[in-house]
């Protein structure tokens, strides 16, 4: 499935050059070696997840299948590498005619995962492979900590929707990814008319606080925008004095009034006394939206609170505390002779005294369950997989022989985190600080 087919109206341009330069100096050498051609196997994966987090989400496949479909090389491309002196004439050429054309499997999108998952497994020529480190773990590492903040929000929030508000405090692109990824955890919408162009989110906002200051009162704002957006819209409320303002809103709207906004104070309290009033004015059906630097403590403490629809920006853009998930792409498996694709692969690994260890070979994983059907362990091995365990692998074929096979709407990713994590165990859902909530068991 093209982008075309599921209705993306943007196509990702070129990413040859979202890489670090020793990428292409590993190459030169390479070819000139002749191990270039050798059959390789690459593996992302995370050593560790984020100190206090129960499990990992999964974020980002779909763009890195764009990434790897658009790793070309045109002349103002190549042009840049030669005059910089980046490579050589040969490799210059060899560069020229680059596509992938190995494969690719990896967790899917919208999955848990744990220390050691192999979350992308890449296999082709090293000279394929390596040169899609690190637009890769770019765009994992970005994705998947946004989508990890996103859903544990989404637990603290319950069945009160979240919406996205991030694109102010990231960069310009790096925030039409997190609106992406914020969805995957479990958010409903986005601010980011980028993020809805590009993937079809769904993107709300009506007001800021320089709209009630433009006008010379608050009443000639709020009576402003409902005649131009409906009796539906939400009136931000807090600019002057709270009270009055949802007295004056519920006057021009009537009890039809979609929503209130309240963006400062102490949330809790405020949401209780809005309430109230909005009740005692007759606008029972108003419903009160909150915003105002949440994360997912600051929304678990409004659990009590007759709150119905929180919007997060700064928290969940910046991964709440955990921008990166710290993967890596580390070689595993390369094969025994150059040139011989029957050859055999042999495992390889990093020896370090340090916490920078690997563990070699071409990996499967697969999820085993406990008697009531939750998650049990993370079980990762490089040998003949278990019978009990054959219909519970994890990873799925992505490209095959570098042809994509696994386009899906993002809302497939969405509903297919909210099924993995239900099938953890409860203490997953625990916002208090803990190891992850499952172990890892290699074989």
């Amino acid at each position: 499935m093209s982008t075309a087919d599921l209705a993306l109206p943007v196509d990702v341009p070129s990413t040859a050059l979202f890489t670090d330069r020793y990428e292409f100096t590993m190459l030169q050498a390479a070819l000139r070696s002749g191990a270039a051609h050798r059959r390789s196997v690459f593996e992302a994966f995370t050593r560790r997840l984020p100190e206090g987090r129960r499990y990992g989400v999964v974020a980002g496949t779909g763009r890195v299948l764009d990434a790897v479909a658009n790793f070309r090389f045109d002349a103002p491309v190549l042009e840049f590498l030669e005059r910089e002196r980046v490579v050589d004439a040969e490799t210059l050429d060899w560069l020229a005619g680059y596509r992938f054309t190995g494969d690719v499997w990896g967790y899917p999108e919208g999955e848990v995962y744990f220390p050691g998952s192999p979350i992308l497994r890449v296999e082709g020529s090293f000279a394929e492979a390596v040169l899609l480190e690190t637009v890769v773990l770019s765009i994992l590492n970005h994705d998947s900590a946004i989508a990890a903040a996103a859903s544990r929000m989404s637990v603290a929030a319950g069945d009160r929707p979240l919406m996205e508000m991030g694109a102010r405090r990231t960069h310009e692109l790096a925030a039409v990814a997190a609106s992406r990824a914020a969805y995957v955890g479990g958010f409903s919408s986005s601010s980011n008319l980028a993020a809805g162009f590009r993937y079809g989110l769904p993107t709300i906002g009506t007001s800021a606080h320089a709209f009630t200051l433009l006008h010379d009162t608050e009443r000639d704002a709020f009576t402003a925008q409902v005649e131009s957006l409906g009796r539906s819209t939400t009136l931000l409320v807090d600019t002057y004095d709270l009270t009055a303002a949802v007295r004056t809103a519920v006057e021009v709207a009537g009890p039809e009034l979609g929503a209130v906004r309240i963006d400062s104070g102490d949330l809790l309290l405020l949401a209780h006394r809005v309430r109230q009033q909005l009740d005692d004015l007759g606008a029972e059906q108003t419903k009160i939206v909150v915003t105002s630097d949440l994360d997912e403590y600051a929304i678990a403490s409004l659990a009590a609170a007759p709150v119905d629809a929180y919007g997060v920006g700064t928290s969940l853009v910046t991964g709440s505390g955990n921008p990166t998930c710290s993967m890596v792409y580390k070689l595993v498996a390369r094969a025994a002779a150059d040139d011989d694709p029957d050859a055999p692969l042999v495992p390889v690994a990093k020896k370090s005294l340090g916490g920078k260890t690997s563990v070699g070979g071409r990996k499967w994983a697969a999820r085993r369950l406990d008697d009531e059907g939750h998650a049990a362990a993370e079980v990762i091995g490089s040998g003949p997989i278990p019978p009990d365990l054959a219909d519970r692998q994890l990873l799925v074929p992505l490209i095959r022989h570098g042809e994509v096979v696994a386009r899906e709407p993002l809302d497939a990713a969405r509903a297919r985190h909210i099924e993995a994590r239900a099938g953890l165990p409860l203490s997953a859902t625990q916002l208090s600080r803990g190891e992850p909530v499952i172990p890892t068991e290699l074989i």
